[in-house]
C-alpha cells in the first residue's frame, strides 16, 4: 500500500468531549463494524435507557472504561473508504494518562482534537496541542463537537476555531495544517454527512477531509537515512556471494548507483541494486523497506546507518533530549538504562535532568530532582555506541529513541533528540491555562 493510501491519525480530547462517540461514529459510517457488535451495542444502550445506540460502546472496550465511561487505555482501529486506508489511535483524555497520549499520537500524521461546543478551548486542550507540537505531528483537525447543544452555533463555532488558531500558529503551525470542522459525533452531523444544522460552515466533512488530506506532507528535511537492521548472506550455491542490507528507509530515497556513506565508520560506496521480494527497484522512498546492495565490500552491521553524505549527521555520543517517562518508578539523574534508536541499542547513563516541562503553563522548572510518570523534560544522555541521529525536529523517524530498563525490558521513557520543549515555552500567548 502506498504512503497516499494509508493515513495514520490520533484522536485526543478532554473527558466528556465525546472522542470514544466520534471514532465509533466513524466506524458505523465506514461500514467498519460487524453487524453482531451494533447488535450487541443497541442491546447495551436500551439496558441504559437510551433511544439510540450508544456508538461509543464500540471504541471502549475495558470493562473499566465502559463503566467509567471514559478512555483509559490507547486502542488501535482499523477502518477503510473506497479512497482510503486509516489506522487511528484513539488516546484517553485524563491528564494522568498523559504517556499515553504521547505514545498513541507519536506516529501520527494527523490528529483528531476534539473540544466541547459548550466550553470551549480549556486547559487541557491548551495541553495536548502542546504536546501535538513537542511531537510534531504535522497536521490538526480541530472537532468543535456537540455543536448541536448551543444556542449560537456559528458564533460559538468562529470563537472557538478563532481561539485555537492563535494556539496553533504560535505553537508553530500554518494556516493549511489545521482544519476547524462543527461536528455532533452523536447525531452523525459532518462526521461522514454533511449537515443542514450548520449553513454557517460550507468546509469537508470530518471524512472527506480525513480522505483528501496530503499524507506525505510531513517534511523529511534530510536526505537518505537507511538503518540496518539485518545483513543478509544466504552462502548458497545459487547466492555464494551475496551481501546485501535490509531495512527500512528512514528518510529521504535511494536510487541505483546513489553515493552514499556507512555510518559511524564513516566509509564512502555506492548503490549497486535495489533488491524486493517481488523484484529489483529503480528507487526506494522514506517508509519503503528494501535490501540494498553495495559496490563495494564494506563491514556493516545490525544497527549501522547507511546515509547521503551530502548531510550525513554526525555520530553522537552526548546529547540532550526531551523525554516523556513512561515508568511508575521515577527517572533521577545517574540512572543507567539501555537507549534504543532505529535498530540500535546501547548502555546510556542519564547525566542530568536539565528541566521538567509543564504543559498546563507551558513553563519549565530547572534542575528538578526526578522525573515521575506521565512528566515530561529535557536530559542529557551519555551512549556506550555513538548513535546516528538527526534532530527531532528536523525528522521525527531518525531523531526518535526509548529508554529501556536493562534488568525487565520494559521501556521506561520515549525521547526526542534535540530542545523539543523550547519551541513550545516560547509560544507563552497560551500559557493562561485554566
Amino acid at each position: 500500500m502506498s504512503a497516499t493510501q494509508l493515513l495514520r491519525l490520533a484522536t485526543a480530547g478532554s473527558v466528556d468531549d465525546g472522542k470514544s462517540t466520534l471514532v465509533g461514529r466513524l466506524l458505523y459510517d465506514t461500514k467498519s463494524v460487524l453487524a453482531d457488535q451494533i447488535d450487541a451495542v443497541t442491546r447495551a444502550s436500551v439496558d441504559k435507557g437510551l433511544s439510540t445506540p450508544d456508538l461509543s460502546l464500540l471504541v471502549d472496550g475495558l470493562r473499566a472504561e465502559r463503566e467509567q465511561g471514559i478512555t483509559i487505555d490507547v486502542a488501535y482501529r482499523y477502518f477503510a473508504t473506497p479512497q482510503r486506508s486509516f489506522v487511528l489511535a484513539d488516546t484517553p483524555g485524563h491528564v494522568q494518562y498523559t504517556r499515553n497520549t504521547v505514545s498513541g499520537a507519536s506516529t501520527a500524521q494527523l490528529v483528531i482534537l476534539l473540544v466541547d461546543a459548550r466550553k470551549g478551548v480549556i486547559a487541557q486542550t491548551r495541553r495536548h496541542a502542546a504536546v501535538m507540537a513537542l511531537l510534531g505531528v504535522p497536521r490538526l483537525v480541530l472537532a468543535v463537537n456537540k455543536i448541536d447543544l448551543v444556542e449560537d452555533p456559528a458564533t460559538v463555532f468562529g470563537e472557538v476555531s478563532a481561539e485555537f488558531a492563535e494556539i496553533t500558529s504560535a505553537l508553530g503551525w500554518k494556516p493549511d495544517a489545521v482544519t476547524a470542522i462543527p461536528v455532533s459525533a452523536l447525531h452523525g452531523d459532518n462526521v461522514a454527512v454533511r449537515s443542514e444544522n450548520t449553513p454557517y460552515y460550507d468546509g469537508p466533512t470530518l471524512m472527506e477531509h480525513l480522505e483528501s488530506v496530503p499524507v506525505d506532507a510531513e517534511p523529511h528535511r534530510v536526505n537518505l537515512r537507511f538503518p540496518v537492521q539485518y545483513v543478509i548472506r544466504p552462502r548458497t550455491a545459487e547466492y555464494p556471494d551475496y551481501r546485501g542490507y535490509a531495512g527500512q528507509v528512514g528518510a529521504g530515497s535511494v536510487r541505483p548507483g546513489d553515493e552514499v556513506v556507512v555510518l559511524p565508520s564513516g566509509i564512502r560506496t555506492t548503490v549497486e541494486r535495489i533488491d524486493t521480494a517481488d523484484g529489483e527497484l529503480d528507487v526506494a522512498h522514506a517508509g519503503r523497506s528494501v535490501t540494498l546492495v553495495l559496490a563495494d565490500d564494506v563491514d556493516i552491521s545490525r544497527g549501522d546507518t547507511i546515509a547521503s553524505p551530502e548531510d550525513a549527521p554526525e555520530p553522537i555520543a552526548d546529547f540532550e533530549a526531551t523525554v516523556c517517562w513512561l515508568a511508575e518508578k521515577p527517572l533521577h539523574p545517574g540512572a543507567r538504562l539501555l537507549l534504543k534508536h532505529g535498530t540500535r541499542t546501547t548502555q546510556a547513563i542519564v547525566g542530568s535532568i536539565v528541566e521538567r516541562f509543564d504543559e498546563q503553563t507551558l513553563s519549565t522548572e530547572p534542575s528538578p530532582d526526578s522525573l515521575s510518570l506521565n512528566e515530561i523534560g529535557k536530559i542529557s544522555v551519555r551512549v556506550a555506541d555513538p548513535i546516528v541521529a538527526d534532530d527531532y525536529a528536523v525528522n521525527r523517524h531518525t531523531g526518535s529513541f526509548l529508554l529501556i530498563d536493562p534488568a525487565g525490558g520494559n521501556t521506561l521513557a520515549a525521547g526526542l533528540v534535540g530542545d523539543a520543549i523550547a519551541t513550545v515555552e516560547a509560544a507563552g500567548v497560551v500559557a493562561g491555562a485554566e
